[in-house]
């Protein structure tokens, strides 16, 4: 029989052109792909006909399959002989829980590795025009998630993180945003900091709503703002005021 492994793949934020070579390849390969609700669809017609493909995917509130039976299913391919793709969106290590299945495949002995991808903070704040640095405006990001697994592991610093960088990134937060900016507000973050919404960054459905600390909560419920989406806060929000204002005067030179 031969000897299984398992991949760790990153699929990108979205759009199926940011895959990697390398995260493409494996696709290429796979006896099986066990993949989640944030990849494109698109990625999973590259594999071959025989290739079972399998959803595993967790959306907030409601998971189509436990992380412990994911796993189990990601060994048992792999002890069997396959070449096991886990196909994530976004980059495994960044809130994918790729380090608990690199940890479950090391523990069985099974050979793995992990290829990155771009995460949504990257790419999603590119997509919509945003730097998560700038020069003269930010020297520091941080990406945190806005939400906790069943209360697992110690609250989110907001106190630490409302001084501490320039620019925050934050995950899974759009069901808890007026918390969020309530925390930071609390915390002495001056409530006129531009702050932007990018739901489906990188995708054809990419919407972005910008407001202020003070006002985006309010915002992102009179647009309807929904899951996924990356709340970014911090100056460099105004680089996509600046970069519209300067396209909107190219075309009215150009008309």
């Amino acid at each position: 029989m031969k000897q299984g492994s398992i991949s760790i793949v990153g699929a990108g934020p979205g759009d199926p052109e940011l895959i990697t070579v390398k995260a493409l390849r494996r696709i290429q390969c796979a006896d099986v792909i066990l993949y989640d609700r944030l990849v494109n669809d698109e990625l999973l017609a590259y594999a071959t006909s025989g290739c079972l493909r399998i959803y595993c995917g967790k959306a907030p509130g409601q998971h189509s399959m436990p992380q412990e039976a994911t796993e189990q299913l990601m060994l048992q391919y792999a002890a069997a002989g396959c070449h096991v793709v886990r196909l994530k969106g976004g980059d495994p290590f960044v809130f994918g829980r790729g380090g608990e299945e690199a940890l479950a495949a090391a523990a069985a002995g099974i050979p793995y590795e992990v290829i990155p991808g771009i995460t949504s903070a990257i790419g999603a704040a590119a997509s919509a025009g945003i730097p998560l640095t700038h020069r003269g405006l930010a020297a520091s990001f941080a990406v945190v998630t806005g939400s906790r697994c069943h209360g697992e592991g110690s609250p989110v610093r907001w106190d630490a993180l409302a001084h501490g960088v320039d620019t925050l990134v934050i995950y899974m937060g759009v069901s808890g945003l007026g918390e969020i900016c309530g925390q930071l507000l609390k915390y002495g973050k001056d409530p006129q900091t531009p702050a932007a919404l990018i739901e489906n960054g990188t995708t054809v459905r990419e919407r972005t709503v910008t407001g202020t600390l003070g006002t985006i909560d309010k915002l992102a419920a009179a647009m309807k703002i929904s899951n996924p989406a990356l709340i970014v806060i911090g100056e460099v929000v105004k680089v996509r005021e600046e970069l519209l204002s300067l396209e909107q005067m190219i075309r009215s030179q150009i008309g």
